[in-house]
Formats: C-alpha cells, structure tokens, sequence
C-alpha cells in the first residue's frame, strides 16, 4: 500500500503535457493581476495596521515586542521589500517604548507619520509577499491534485481555488489566512509522501514543511493531533493489508518516531526563527511584557463561556508559569515567544468577540456562524461544484455491493489515503471552528477551501464517467452496441457541458466582482453591495475603501466631511485633517456643526444596532440618521456617504 500514494506520482508525471502547464500558468497570471488591481486600489485593512510594522520590526529591529498573538513568518517576509525602500521606523513613541504591544499606535505611526506621504509605497511593497504566496498556493493546489487526478482534471480545483474570490480578497492583504492555507495543503502533502516512503529524505522534508507551517498561523497547532490520528489510521490501514504479524508492530513504532522526528525537525525550524527576531528584544521587556500578558490565564474569575472556563481554570495556569520561566532562559526565550503566541490565541479563542450576524450582535459566537457565511460568500458555481461531488461520493458510498462496509472503508483507505487525509483535515477544522466562539469571518475556514474542491473534483470526476459501461460493448447485436455508445457520450458530454458552464459562470462572477473581492457575496447573500446586510467585519468591511472616499471627495470638492471610519487607513492622512472630522454617533447630526456630509463604514453601522453584553447609550446606535434610509453615494462598497442637506 505505501508505494500506491507514489506511484500515482510516476504515473502522474508520465500523464503530464504542455497544454495543462500553459492553462495553470494562465491562472497564476490572471490570479496575479486582479490582485494587483484590487491592491492598488484598497486602503489599509485592520489587521494590517498591526502586521506591518510588526513584520517591520521582526527584521529591521529584530524585536518581537509588537503582534506577538501571530507566528512571524508571513509579516516578515512582508517586511523584506521595506528594507531596501529608505522607510523610517519611529522606535521614540510610547507605543514602542512603554506600552505592552502597543501594535496599533505604532502602525500609525509607521505608516501615516514618520514617513512623508508613502503610506501606500509602503502598502504596495507589504503586499508583494502574500500576493506571491497565494500564486505559490494555486500551483501546490494543482501539484496535489495532479497526483490525484491527473493533469487535466487537476485544473478544475485549480481554477475554483486560483480565482475564487475570497482567496483573491485576503490573498493581497498582510495576513496570515493564506500562509495557513498553504500551509495546511503543504503539509498534508509532505506527511502522505513520509508515509508512502518513509525515508530521510522524506522525513526532513517533511519536518522542514511541518515548521514552516507552524510559523504562518497558529491554527496550525491543529495539525499536530490531526497528524498523530492520520498515522494512526494509516497504521491501522497497513496492519489490515498485511496481517497482524510482527512487521505491522515493526510498522507502529516506524510511525511513531518517524512522526516524532518530523515534530522535533518542524519546532527546531520554529526557534531557529525566532532566536533572530527576538535577538534585539530585552530580556527584562520580554518577561514584563509576557508576565502582564498572561496575568488572567487560568484565572478562574475570568470565565464565561464553557471554553473561556477551560482556558482560566485553574489547572491551565501552569502553562502560563513555564512560560513565564522559559523567558529567564536566554537559549530558550525565542521559543518562549512562540509559546506566548499560542496562549494568546488560546485565550482569545475562549473569549469569543463582538459581531454582527443577521440582524444581531453578539459576542458568544454562533455554532452556524461559518456555515451559512460560507454558503452566503463562496460563489454559487463553487457550491454547485461541492454538491455535485458531495452528491456524487454519498452515491457511491451507499451503493449497494456484495462487499461488507468494513471491508470497503479498509479498500478505500488502501487505495486513498491522501483524499482520506483531506478529508479528516477539512472535517475536524469546521468542527473546531463551528465549536469556536470566535466568529469574525469567512476567512477563518478559508484553510480548507483548497481541501474541499480538491475532494470535489476527485469526485466529480468519478461522477462524469460512472456511467461508461463498458461491458455493454461487448455483447449484443452491433445496433445496440452503437444506440450504447450514443447513450453513454451524451450522458459524458451533457456532464462535461455543465461543469463547463460552472467554470465559466464562476469566471464571470469574478470579473464582475473585481476589485470588490472582500465584500463579494453570491446571489443568495445579496451580492457585493448588499451583502452587509447578513454579516460585516473582514467578510465585508475591513477599512478597505478609504481611498475611494478621498477620491469621492476630491472628485466633488467637498471641503468638509464628518468620518466615522472603521478600519486601518488614516481618514485625515487620505482627505486632510481639515477636511475629514473624526465622528461617531453619539455626537449627533454633522449638520448642527455645519457639516453637510457624512461618511460611515458600514461595520459600524451595523455594529451599532445594539449588544446584549453591553448597555449600548441609544446615542450610539445612529438612529439620528433613519431620516436617510439609503446613502447618497458609496465610496466602493463599504463606506456609506450621506448629504445632509
């Protein structure tokens, strides 16, 4: 069994062609440039305004005092153009030098003040790295699939994953959404090759991949329970194929310590990153900064929810004690960086957050939050995709056959371990995501979309030609053998018709989406300019438009304009500080102080419809503004304008 997942490789390679090649390149360059486009045009996004000149920090300063919540790698591979383009970074504020990650003030300062006007110099340069790491995603996409499904049926995924519109949205952004998409896809692919040829070679590779991964985004910890499962089943599968005889045994401790090699290649990957970009942070800084930072951890008054109880038990706190001590330890303390990341994401995890979701605010988390998100955003060629192939999967799977169940699980595990392994990531990712009280965005699931319309087209593949029998051909009069063989290619060609026309559909949903790709929604979410109806935050508004409003403005010579802003652009660095006057709802209508127009993102408006958690002042939920039932213009698709007289 283990030579199966390879020698799909070799047979893969002998099926590969130049046409296929030149299709996927296409992809990659029609990828590339609508999110050149949509990056030229988009202001800062919020997250944006701490991974920059944290990213900045890492490799300029190397010092890891800012963003610590998040692994280093993609923020600092964003940082590496802004080496070499002259940029000032301020370490004489108070966010720098006194407060305890004091990202956002910094970001402020990083980008709207200390650097003459280049804010968007500097943008345009951050986001080179991401931009290429989503391209780097679309060809693994198709190397993966490739091995699968062969070189043509591989474009399928390739094309749905390359030009969907939420990879393009966060694929041009400063986050670490697609690193752990890549991330999560590499990996897979490296612990499948380790278990079909266990080897050095292949146990480097994969520890080495295993550590990247860890450093784009600490969601995937995950892989570690995930993978120690996966080798389990595949052992298991082995001992069915074999016999229970004393090579499986053999076999169960060479899964062991072959994963237990990669784990310590992959964290040995992850503090020799860290040891640089925490060479310049002090020591005493570091064990102040860490100690009030995790001073609630484990504190059991701070509880809420079920999952807030079990991070601030009591028994929890010793996770943060190591990693309090581990910071005395100069050997170890970039390690403890890391760890310091991982508690913070756990926390925050159990804390939940506020949101808008259909007509509500919250801040418990919703379990059919990621469901219906997804079912309102991914394009509807893309859901007809999946169900077309999770259709055609439950057929096979309830197919009546003379072969027990039993039987037919430890076939197919035998046969396809790599689609199986897929399976199982995307599974428990959207059961601990859909468990998660953290509900802030589509993003959040985006790892798995590679994942699902790879499963998909394998198949859908499967679905288009289930209905070649061949064995009618070689019976029966030759008229009957022809009136098959019609039967048979229409069915073919009336399936192939349609995916086609999913193809094309999606693309023109793209095109027609561009350059408004975070605040897409399909037909069924209202489209990119209702979309904000059902859900905001980074599904919709992440402060992406402030240059279309300062564009607006400009185009009609506005001289004065009340901003309530949500996001990580500068109103007054885009419009002028005497033109753009910082508002909010709870000072009343601009109009009394003489200001005609108004500006609102959208996030916070909805934000603004009340909170069950809090006792919201009726000041602050803008109903001095119902008089205006729809904006006067819209700068892109996020920040709503009003005349007010």
């Amino acid at each position: 069994m283990e030579q199966r997942f390879l020698s799909s490789l070799g047979d893969a390679r002998l099926r590969w062609s130049f046409f296929p090649y030149v299709i996927v390149a296409l992809i990659v360059v029609v990828s590339g440039c609508f999110m050149f486009y949509a990056s030229s045009r988009d202001s800062a996004i919020m997250d944006e305004l701490a991974h920059i000149p944290a990213g900045y920090g890492y490799v300029h300063q190397l010092d890891y005092r800012l963003n610590p919540e998040h692994p280093p790698l993609i923020k600092a591979l964003s940082a590496l153009p802004l080496l070499f383009a002259d940029v000032s970074f301020p370490t004489m504020t108070r966010a720098w030098e006194n407060d305890i990650n004091g990202q956002w003030d910094q970001g402020r300062a990083f980008l709207y003040q200390a650097n003459d006007h280049r804010a968007d110099t500097i943008l345009f340069l951050a986001r080179i790295a991401p931009l290429l790491l989503t391209l780097l995603l679309i060809v693994v996409v198709y190397w993966f699939a490739l091995k699968l499904i062969g070189p043509w049926w591989a474009l399928l995924p390739t094309f749905f994953v390359g030009l969907s519109p939420n990879i393009l949205a966060h694929g041009h952004y400063v986050t670490t959404d697609i690193g752990a998409a890549l991330g999560f896809l590499a990996t897979l692919f490296a612990l499948n090759t380790l278990w079909a040829r266990p080897n050095k070679k292949t146990i480097i590779i994969a520890g080495i991949i295993f550590g990247l991964a860890q450093l784009t985004k600490f969601s995937l910890v995950l892989m570690i329970p995930f993978a120690l499962l996966l080798a389990f089943v595949h052992w298991l599968s082995c001992a069915h194929e074999y016999g229970w005889d004393k090579r499986i045994w053999r076999s169960l401790w060479q899964h062991v310590w072959t994963l237990a090699l990669v784990f310590v290649i992959a964290y040995a990957i992850v503090w020799i990153v860290y040891v640089p970009l925490t060479w310049n942070y002090p020591m005493q800084r570091q064990i102040s900064d860490t100690t009030l930072t995790l001073q609630s951890f484990g504190d059991a008054t701070q509880s809420g929810s079920i999952a807030s109880a079990c991070i601030h038990h009591p028994s929890m706190r010793c996770l943060a004690e190591i990693n309090i001590a581990l910071t005395h330890m100069p050997v170890v303390r970039g390690f403890a960086q890391y760890m310091l990341g991982v508690l913070m994401v756990m926390q925050r995890s159990a804390g939940g957050n506020t949101a808008y979701f259909l007509g509500n605010v919250g801040g418990g988390g919703w379990w059919y939050y990621f469901p219906v998100v997804f079912l309102l955003k991914e394009t509807l060629p893309g859901l007809l995709l999946l169900i077309i192939g999770l259709f055609s999967a439950c057929k096979r799977i309830f197919k009546k056959t003379t072969t027990g169940i039993g039987e037919r699980l430890w076939n197919y595990l035998s046969f396809n371990f790599a689609e199986f392994s897929m399976i199982v990531v995307a599974l428990l990712y959207w059961a601990y995501s859909m468990k998660s009280p953290l509900n802030i965005g589509f993003r959040h699931i985006l790892p798995t979309l590679p994942l699902l319309f790879i499963l998909a087209s394998i198949s859908v593949k499967k679905w288009v030609f289930e209905s070649m029998d061949t064995s009618l051909l070689q019976s029966g009069a030759i008229i009957a053998r022809i009136k098959s063989v019609f039967a048979m290619g229409t069915k073919v060609a009336f399936k192939f018709a349609l995916i086609i026309a999913l193809v094309l559909w999606a693309l023109a949903e793209t095109a027609y989406a561009a350059p408004y790709f975070l605040s897409y929604f399909n037909q069924i979410g209202g489209g990119i300019w209702n979309g904000h109806y059902f859900v905001t935050d980074s599904n919709y508004d992440w402060g992406q438009d402030l240059g279309a409003l300062a564009d607006y403005v400009k185009k009609n010579n506005i001289q004065k304009i009340a901003v309530d802003y949500f996001g990580g652009g500068e109103p007054s660095y885009y419009l002028g500080s005497a033109v753009a006057i910082p508002w909010n709802s709870s000072q009343g209508d601009p109009l009394k102080k003489d200001i005609e127009w108004l500006a609102v993102s959208v996030n916070s408006l909805q934000s603004a419809k009340g909170h069950p958690l809090f006792n919201r002042s009726p000041l602050d939920d803008y109903s001095w503004l119902s008089n205006w039932q729809h904006p006067y213009a819209k700068a892109g698709t996020s920040i709503f304008i009003y005349r007010l007289r």
